[in-house]
């Protein structure tokens, strides 16, 4: 639990972020400051603000606007990154802030940043000409002189109660399951700038019809088509997408993102734009939220990964990119083990995944050491059954579970993902949403003999 002591304010051409307690490197930070400096394209990040703010206060599943929650922002040195989820947890949003968008320097940590209503009104007011200086926190706001303006947030001190901030739960376990789940995108299609406006601009609003089908890459651009093509990846409620129209003019181009099978629904489009980046990632329903995905219960499974993740883990020091290769060769770990290590660091909130870089960065939230079970009803149902998993021969495996049989074929080689089993769950999801805990208690008795 945190607070907000301060409101974010815009005002006279200074915009100030507040920023929750942070965690820094150098431990809890109760006044942070991350950036000081000027936007180089303001209207940029205030559109891209905007954005975060329409995606966290918008159910997009039977459409309901909803109190916004509080994106999370982290500072890696070269970077500014805000994400967010949807109300209804089927859209995960992300803001990248790059170097090239700020005349100042940017610091290391991660907390939350207040995005209001209020502070929502005035960015729709940043013209593209405005010069606009922004302090992302308040540690350097005394030096700063922006005169009245500071003088209005220390009089706001006074009038404004600190706003608790708490971390929703489905959003950390929804943010370890979006690591899980893009880290298997691909690059589908690419649009260039005119490409790119002119789909936006053809998207249904948030209000509007779930309209589902296939992108479909064409030398015009990109079309929704009720039929498979050559390139062309299902999406599903593409209404989703529609926060992306607050940015349409300042596209540079957009890069359509999907798992090696394309027929699955997810998806994640990322927008160029001068300086910055936003890319938003789509479940496979409009219905369904990244937090029940399950994307990484596979490498939570292994025996040996919560050592090595501690390992890993001290390592971390907000990374815009986790070099695995580095983490590999310091620890003498192979790359699988540095997968398994990083897929729980994932889980438990502390890492992202970007796909544009192909690479993890460092996010750090505050510890629970029992998270990743509490997150992971399957992983904690498996273990009680893994005693119950008799090999029978032949790749087959008989798991007994509230007194019914269930058969697994398992191949060691391949793992969970390659595995089959007879049980409900997997004859409505096979491995799309992670595997069953029948499939994972087989793994783990696998593993342990």
């Amino acid at each position: 639990m945190r607070a907000f002591e301060y409101p974010s304010v815009f005002k006279g051409g200074s915009l100030v972020l507040a920023l929750a307690s942070a965690l820094t490197p150098a431990g809890v930070d109760d006044d942070p400051c991350f950036l000081k400096g000027f936007a180089v394209y303001p209207q940029v990040l205030a559109r891209g603000l905007l954005v975060l703010a329409d995606v966290t206060s918008t159910r997009y599943f039977n459409y309901t606007p909803v109190s916004m929650r509080d994106p999370v922002l982290s500072a890696q040195g070269d970077r500014l990154r805000a994400e967010c989820f949807s109300a209804c947890n089927s859209v995960y949003a992300r803001l990248d802030l790059l170097q090239s968008g700020f005349d100042g320097e940017i610091g290391y940590g991660t907390t939350n940043v207040d995005i209001g209503a209020e502070l929502r009104k005035a960015l729709t007011q940043v013209k593209k000409e405005d010069r606009l200086r922004v302090e992302v926190g308040r540690g350097g706001l005394a030096a700063s002189h922006f005169g009245s303006l500071a003088e209005d947030i220390v009089g706001l001190e006074a009038e404004v109660r600190q706003r608790p901030v708490q971390m929703p739960d489905r959003w950390v376990r929804a943010l370890g399951n979006v690591a899980g789940i893009h880290r298997d995108m691909r690059p589908a299609f690419t649009l260039n700038a005119p490409q790119a406006m002119a789909f936006v601009a053809s998207l249904p609003s948030a209000t509007g019809k779930a309209q589902s089908g296939w992108l479909t890459p064409s030398p015009a651009g990109v079309k929704l088509m009720p039929r498979r093509a050559p390139g062309a990846v299902k999406v599903a409620g593409l209404h989703r997408l529609s926060a992306l129209k607050r940015v349409m003019t300042d596209m540079t181009g957009m890069t359509v993102y999907a798992p090696a099978e394309p027929d699955t629904g997810l998806l994640m489009a990322e927008a160029g734009l001068p300086g910055a980046r936003i890319t938003l990632g789509l479940t496979a329903e409009a219905w369904q939220g990244h937090s029940g995905e399950g994307s990484l219960l596979e490498s939570l499974a292994r025996q040996d990964v919560l050592e090595d993740a501690e390992s890993v883990g001290s390592a971390l020091e907000f990374d815009a990119a986790v070099d695995e290769a580095r983490i590999a060769s310091r620890w003498d770990m192979s790359e699988e083990r540095v997968q398994a290590a990083l897929a729980l660091l994932a889980v438990s909130g502390k890492l992202g995944f970007d796909a544009h870089d192909g690479a993890y960065f460092h996010r750090e939230l505050p510890d629970e050491p029992d998270r990743v079970l509490k997150d992971n009803p399957r992983l904690v149902a498996a273990r009680k059954l893994t005693e119950a998993a008799e090999d029978v021969g032949g790749g087959q495996w008989a798991v007994r579970s509230n007194g019914t049989e269930y058969r697994v074929c398992y191949d060691p080689v391949q793992g969970a993902q390659g595995a089959r089993c007879t049980c409900t769950w997997y004859l409505n999801h096979q491995n799309r949403r992670g595997p069953c805990k029948h499939i994972l208690a087989v793994q783990l008795k696998e593993e342990k003999e």
